[in-house]
């Protein structure tokens, strides 16, 4: 990219200094109004008071704040556990076992003789 002239540079820096007084007389309207709805008057353009800090936790208070939650979890399941207790599970008699199979295999006949009859027919 070449490189601007003196002159060039000149009226570049000159506009520039144009806009940016455009700019303050624009943000001390902005402000006027602001102030006169009863808002804030801080500039637009201004960055926020702490946005650039972070707040810093030490390993210890880490450490308690996860032995506190693992405490709360234990005391939460244990009256989980005490609450409902699982039902039994129910056992099938070799009985019933056997009457289920012996329908079962009723059901399957009547529905196979069904089939043959229906094509047959």
């Amino acid at each position: 990219m070449p490189q601007p002239s003196k002159q060039d540079t000149e009226l570049l820096e000159a506009a520039l200094a144009g806009f940016l007084q455009l700019r303050e007389r624009i943000e001390e309207k902005i402000a006027d109004l602001r102030g006169r709805l009863g808002g804030v008057s801080t500039s637009y353009f201004a960055a926020p008071a702490n946005s650039s800090r972070r707040r810093v936790m030490s390993a210890a208070a880490r450490r308690r704040i996860a032995a506190a939650q693992k405490k709360r979890w234990a005391t939460y399941k244990a009256k989980q556990a005490k609450a409902a207790p699982k039902p039994k599970r129910r056992v099938l008699s070799a009985a019933g076992r056997a009457r289920i199979v012996a329908a079962t295999k009723k059901r399957w006949a009547a529905y196979r003789k069904a089939q043959r009859g229906g094509k047959e027919a």
